[in-house]
C-alpha cells in the first residue's frame, strides 16, 4: 500500500485538517529516503507512525519541521499546515510555526536538556522565544507548565538542574518545553522507549490527558507496535520510505493486508506464556534442592556512600536467588530496582558489601588465583548498548578475539580460525572481520558482542538489557539467535531486563525487583499468570499492546 494513508476515519475528513502530507519524496543527494508519502491528520486526531530504523518515520518529523539534517532536501510531494503549504517554505517561517504551531516532543531528554542550565530557565528561554516577558509572568508560567506537565513541587524543582531528575521526569520538561508556545499540533518522537514500562505508562497517560484537554492533534512515531495501538486512532506503518500500511489500530493488527506488517506484529513481544513450558515446575530455593545450580546468589546486600554527604544508599538489601544450569533466569524491575548492581556483582565488576556469590559452587569472592581467573572465564557480559560497548577503534576480528587473547586460548591462526567460526554462529558475513564498529547496524554489532562474549565458551551469560535499545524486528532476531546458541552450547544466561514482555517470550525463570530487594520470583507461567505481589501486578498492567496478545 504506497502512498495514500488517508482512511475515511479520520477526523480530517471535514474542514481542513491540520496537517495534509501528500506524495512526499524526501532525499540526500542522488538518494531518496522517502517516497509518495501521504497522511492526512485531523482535528483531535491522534496517528501512530510505525516502523524499525531506517523506515523513514524521523526523516517525515524532519521534513514536517523543516528539519532535515544535512543534504536531506524534498524533492516532491506537499506538505500543508491548516491548509498552508509548508513543504521549502522559508526558515522564518517555519521558525514562527515551530513550537507556537507545531512542537515537538524528542527521544532522550539528556541530549535535548544543557545539563550546565536549571530546567527553569530552559523552560524560560522557550517562553521568551514566544513573546512571554517579565520576570514574575515568565516563572509563573515555568512553574504552571511544569506542574501541568506532571512534575510535583515545581516552585522548588524548577531551580534544580536535568542531572537531579528521574528519566520520567527529564522526559516531563521536554513535554513542558513543548507546551510553552501553546501549540495545536503535538509530533512526539520516539518520547518514551528508553523509559521503564510503568514509567512509560506514566508519560504516555500524561500526554494523552494534555492533548485531550487541550484539544490538540497528535502525531506519535515510535517502533513499538502495542504502544502505538494503546495509544492511537489510526496506525502508518513504515517501510523503507513509503506508508506500506494504514487503518484503525484493530484493522492492522487482526487483518493486516502487508507482510511487513505481519513481521512486525509476529516479532512483538506479548505478555503470554508459550504453551508449552521449556522446562519443569516454579522453583525459587538455592542449593541442596537437588537441582544443577549455575549460579547461587545468597543474602547480597550492597551499600554505597554517597561522596560529600553522610548518607548511604542501599542498593541491594538481602538479595537472595539461584539459577539452574541450560535455562534462562531473568531479572526484572525498574531503574533503581538494583538488577544492574546485582549483574555487575556477579560479573566481579563490583564486590558486595555482604553475602556471597557462587558461581558453579565455588565462591566468587576469594579463592586462590586460579579460582579467580577460573571464574573470570565463566561469566561473560552482553551490555545493552553496542554502540559504546565495542571500542571504536578495533576490528571486529580483535574484538572478538580479545577475550581468547587475554585469557591464553590458542594460537594466533586458531584464534583466527574461532574468530570465523564465531561469525557463523552468530549469522554475521565473514567479511564483516576487518570492518571497525561504525560500519555495522546496531543489531549487527550487538551480534558481534554476543560472539566475543561466547568466545571463550563461558557457562553462563549474564545479558544486561542487552535488547532494549533494538528495534522489535532486530530484538526478535538478537532473541532467536540467543535461544539457539544456548541450544546448541548448554549456556546459561542471565537476563536483565525491564520488559516483562520479553521476559515472557525468552526466559524460564523470573526474579522481580524492587528497591534493592526481591518482591516476588519462580517460573516466568507461575510470576505472569498468577503474580501475588502488587509490584508484579503493576509491572504486568503497564505492558502496552493488550490488543496484541490476542492477535
Amino acid at each position: 500500500m504506497h502512498g495514500d494513508a488517508n482512511g475515511t476515519d479520520s477526523a480530517g475528513a471535514a474542514g481542513t485538517p491540520v496537517l495534509e502530507v501528500t506524495d512526499l519524496t524526501v532525499a540526500y543527494g542522488s538518494a531518496e529516503v522517502l517516497r509518495e508519502v501521504s497522511f492526512t491528520l485531523g482535528e483531535g486526531e491522534r496517528i501512530g507512525i510505525v516502523g524499525q530504523s531506517g523506515s523513514g518515520k524521523s526523516t517525515t518529523v524532519g521534513a514536517v519541521l523543516g528539519l532535515l539534517s544535512g543534504a536531506g532536501r524534498v524533492t516532491g510531494g506537499s506538505i500543508r499546515y491548516r491548509g498552508e503549504e509548508i513543504a521549502g517554505a522559508p526558515e522564518a517561517r517555519m521558525r514562527a510555526l515551530r513550537g507556537r504551531s507545531i512542537a515537538l516532543v524528542p527521544q532522550d531528554p539528556m541530549t535535548n536538556l544543557n545539563p550546565s542550565m536549571r530546567v527553569g530557565e530552559q523552560i524560560a528561554d522557550a517562553l521568551r522565544t514566544y513573546g512571554v516577558s517579565g520576570r514574575a509572568e515568565i516563572e509563573a508560567q515555568v512553574v504552571r507548565l511544569m506542574t501541568e506537565a506532571g512534575i510535583p513541587e515545581a516552585e522548588r524543582r524548577r531551580r534544580q538542574f536535568p542531572h537531579e531528575f528521574s528519566g520520567g521526569m527529564r522526559q516531563r520538561v521536554l513535554i513542558a518545553m513543548a507546551l510553552a508556545g501553546d501549540p495545536d499540533l503535538i509530533i512526539a518522537d520516539e518520547p518514551t522507549s528508553a523509559l521503564d514500562v510503568t514509567v512509560q505508562k506514566q508519560i504516555l497517560d500524561h500526554l494523552q490527558a494534555l492533548v485531550d484537554s487541550r484539544g490538540m492533534s497528535l502525531l506519535f512515531i515510535t517502533h513499538d507496535l502495542g504502544v502505538a495501538s494503546d495509544r492511537t486512532d489510526r496506525i502508518l506503518v513504515m517501510h523503507a520510505g513509503y506508508v506500506v500500511e494504514a487503518g484503525a489500530p484493530a484493522q492492522v493488527l487482526f487483518h493486516p493486508q502487508d507482510e511487513y506488517t505481519e513481521r512486525l506484529i509476529a516479532a512483538s513481544p506479548k505478555l503470554a506464556v508459550p504453551p508449552v513450558e521449556q522446562a519443569g515446575a516454579e522453583h525459587a530455593g538455592g542449593a541442596g534442592d537437588g537441582r544443577d545450580l549455575v549460579l547461587d546468589v545468597r543474602d547480597l546486600t550492597k551499600v554505597y556512600r554517597l561522596r560529600g554527604r553522610r548518607e548511604e544508599l542501599r542498593a541491594l538489601d538481602g538479595v537472595s536467588f539461584s539459577a539452574e544450569r541450560g535455562r534462562t533466569t531473568a531479572i526484572i524491575g525498574e531503574s533503581g530496582s538494583g538488577k544492574s548492581t546485582t549483574a555487575k556483582i556477579v560479573l566481579g565488576l563490583e564486590s558486595a558489601t555482604s553475602g556471597e556469590v557462587v558461581l558453579d559452587g565455588t565462591p566468587v569472592a576469594g579463592g586462590s588465583r586460579a579460582d579467580r581467573a577460573r571464574l573470570r572465564r565463566f561469566t561473560q557480559p552482553v551490555f545493552q548498548d553496542p554502540y559504546s560497548s565495542l571500542d571504536p577503534t578495533k576490528s571486529i576480528e580483535r574484538i572478538i578475539a580479545e577475550p581468547l587473547a587475554v585469557f591464553g586460548i590458542g594460537t594466533r591462526a586458531e584464534r583466527r580460525a574461532r574468530v570465523r567460526e564465531l561469525l557463523d554462529q552468530v549469522a554475521l558475513p565473514q567479511a564483516v572481520a576487518q570492518s571497525r564498529p561504525g560500519e555495522l547496524s546496531g543489531g549487527q554489532r550487538q551480534r558481534v558482542a554476543i560472539a566475543r562474549a561466547i568466545a571463550s565458551r563461558p557457562p553462563l551469560l549474564v545479558c544486561d538489557e542487552a535488547v532494549s535499545a533494538l528495534d522489535v524486528l532486530v530484538q526478535d532476531q538478537i532473541l532467536d539467535l540467543l535461544r539457539s546458541l544456548q541450544r546448541e552450547l548448554g549456556v546459561s544466561c542471565l537476563f536483565i531486563t525491564h520488559d516483562l514482555a520479553v521476559v515472557a517470550d525468552f526466559a524460564d525463570d523470573v526474579v522481580v525487583m524492587r528497591a534493592g530487594r526481591i518482591v516476588e520470583s519462580g517460573s516466568v507461567r507461575s510470576v505472569i499468570e498468577d503474580p501475588r505481589h502488587e509490584y508484579t501486578q503493576s509491572l504486568i498492567a503497564a505492558v502496552p499492546g493488550e490488543q496484541l496478545t490476542r492477535v
